[in-house]
């Protein structure tokens, strides 16, 4: 654990502020949920995501899709990319999602790029590509997106629909 030299008092209904650069550092924003465990005499506070109990799935779906389409496929989350098959595996799993792609989750984006064009898909790293992004709801909010993307094909309706079926399926898993 990282010590960071904050002090903060707990207030008369038992609330205590997060500082604005902490919040920024862990992309903690307003309305996010956080999760809140007790260890030993340590309180910890750990942004909640839906999609974190369903990562392995995940795993396997993007898997099992690109046996069949051969295009890097991705899920994420609110924050980060969860899951991924294909050439570009490697260097996004486990990374923050870029600003762009928190804005179409925001907005449950569900669209089709099919001419090759830059793609920040996390922090740093653009991609020439053609792509398809489908967000996945849970009980009415916007919990991730399907992403998947070609870096020397155009992509078409047929990926567009592959993208939809994935997250209605992540919606209806999510939802039981």
């Amino acid at each position: 654990m990282k010590a960071t030299g904050v002090i903060r008092r707990i207030d008369d209904l038992g609330r205590v502020v997060i500082p604005k650069e902490i919040r920024k550092n862990l992309r903690i924003k307003e309305g996010d949920n956080l999760e809140i465990f007790v260890q030993n005499e340590e309180v910890i506070l750990k942004k909640y995501s839906m999609m974190n109990k369903i990562n392995d799935l995940a795993q396997e779906l993007t898997d099992a899709i690109y046996t069949f389409m051969k295009h890097s496929i991705f899920i994420t989350d609110t924050d980060s990319i969860i899951a991924g098959s294909g050439p570009l595996k490697k260097d996004y799993i486990g990374k923050n999602i870029s600003d762009y792609i928190t804005d179409s989750i925001k907005r449950r984006d569900r669209m089709i790029e099919n001419h090759f064009k830059e793609l920040q898909i996390t922090d740093g790293n653009i991609v020439n590509c053609s792509y398809v992004m489908s967000t996945i709801l849970a009980s009415g909010e916007a919990v991730g997106m399907i992403l998947i993307i070609s870096e020397d094909e155009k992509l078409s309706d047929t990926e567009m629909q592959m993208a939809s079926i994935v997250s209605s399926f992540m919606t209806k898993y999510l939802e039981q």
